[in-house]
């Protein structure tokens, strides 16, 4: 426990001297300043009401919970949400979300941290989305003896709490009342390590793409950039997403087909950046914040919340992240019937990137030539796009109400 604890403060400290130059850690650092105070007087008007924290690690995180939060906002009207972010990515899209009664960051992982924080919130219930496990947290729920679940959570053999290391975050596991995981191998894994306490539910994800889906409302600019044309979108892209993606589409040069990038981060200086890259190879672009030009063969989505609902409007997309540690969710693309590919080789830590590939609705790429192949591929083979459509309604029909299995076992 000492060196987990040195361990926190020694990445705060990290965090803090990043603050200087680094947009997200000045962030991280300025929401944290008095929040003692801050949120003692937010939470004032909760007092004597039933509370439940909701902790989510960052934006995608909250996207997976999203449907558990606003299930429980509506059937158990009585109850109060408190909702946790460790990022700001998280905390900044989210802070004035209308369904949760108080929004705040999470104070980093000290073991007088986790008591102050938990006794001002003093919730009757708690859920953490998939992960992140803060030992004095965890360790400050149990003593307390407050109801705790994990939702959506995946483990691994590659977690700590399956190595020689790992005794203080297998014991923190014990904080949870139950563990609803996603697969098999997870629940196998936990009770290899005598974690017994766990069920298969699913991801709840599904649910909230599906909610996206048939709550879809139209993008104009979308549609008039698209017009009569096939399009293809690549969505949270990195600089080395934009790399690949970039010199494939130049090299192609299919003139029925138009481009639109969705960076992952919209900083100006990361934008001018990536139309460095388009007059590099002299491709006719436009901004979405700027006047739309039906005329240019790229679209650079410079805004923030649209990307879900604009696959709508694809007929195949790319999914960025794959180049910087993880790819982003798969499952946005995937649920409108179109084919999907994405890079790098960390796919193999996501479920639903495995199960896209084995239904042949998704293609994993490292080269220019082989997205090439793989969009070439898709379009040429429209004939079975039918098929693909199919295979993704089926899939997402046989994991949808995640929700309601996880809330029917939740007392309130």
């Amino acid at each position: 426990m000492l060196f987990y604890n040195l361990g926190i403060y020694l990445y705060t400290f990290v965090i803090l001297l990043a603050s200087a130059f680094k947009p997200k850690a000045k962030l991280w650092v300025q929401g944290r300043k008095n929040w003692k105070t801050k949120y003692a007087e937010h939470l004032k008007k909760l007092t004597g009401q039933k509370k439940i924290w909701v902790h989510c690690a960052s934006l995608g995180e909250f996207e997976q919970g999203r449907t558990l939060i606003e299930s429980i906002k509506k059937q158990y009207t009585s109850y109060k949400i408190i909702l946790t972010f460790f990022s700001p990515s998280g905390y900044e899209s989210c802070k004035n979300y209308g369904c949760a009664d108080a929004v705040f960051y999470l104070p980093y992982d000290s073991k007088a941290n986790a008591k102050t924080f938990i006794d001002l919130v003093n919730p009757d219930k708690i859920i953490f989305i998939k992960y992140e496990f803060w030992v004095n947290y965890l360790n400050e729920i149990k003593r307390k003896n407050i109801e705790c679940y994990l939702v959506s959570a995946v483990f691994k053999n590659h977690h700590p709490f399956f190595k020689w290391y790992g005794g203080i975050f297998v014991k923190s596991l014990h904080a949870f009342k139950k563990l609803f995981v996603q697969d098999k191998n997870s629940l196998e894994l936990l009770k290899s390590i005598e974690v017994n306490n766990v069920e298969i539910c699913g991801d709840t994800r599904f649910d909230r793409v599906l909610e996206i889906k048939n709550n879809f409302t139209p993008i104009p600019e979308i549609e008039k950039f698209k017009g009569d044309h096939k399009l293809i979108i690549a969505g949270s892209t990195w600089p080395q997403d934009e790399d690949l993606i970039l010199e494939t589409f130049n090299e192609l040069n299919l003139p029925d087909t138009k481009l639109v990038i969705v960076p992952h981060d919209i900083e100006e200086k990361l934008i001018k950046d990536t139309i460095s890259k388009l007059n590099k190879y002299q491709l006719s672009y436009c901004l979405f914040t700027e006047k739309i030009n039906a005329d240019a063969r790229v679209l650079v989505l410079n805004t923030m919340g649209l990307l879900s609902k604009s696959y709508y409007y694809a007929n195949q997309a790319y999914i960025g992240g794959g180049f910087n540690g993880g790819i982003h969710n798969c499952l946005e693309p995937a649920v409108f019937g179109i084919p999907v590919t994405f890079s790098g080789n960390d796919f193999v830590k996501y479920n639903e990137a495995i199960d896209l590939i084995n239904l042949k609705t998704a293609v994993n790429v490292n080269s220019s030539d082989e997205l090439k192949k793989a969009w070439t591929d898709f379009f040429l083979q429209e004939r079975s796009s039918d098929k693909i459509r199919e295979n993704l309604r089926a899939y997402f029909e046989s994991n949808s109400n995640v929700t309601q299995r996880v809330l029917s076992q939740i007392k309130f």
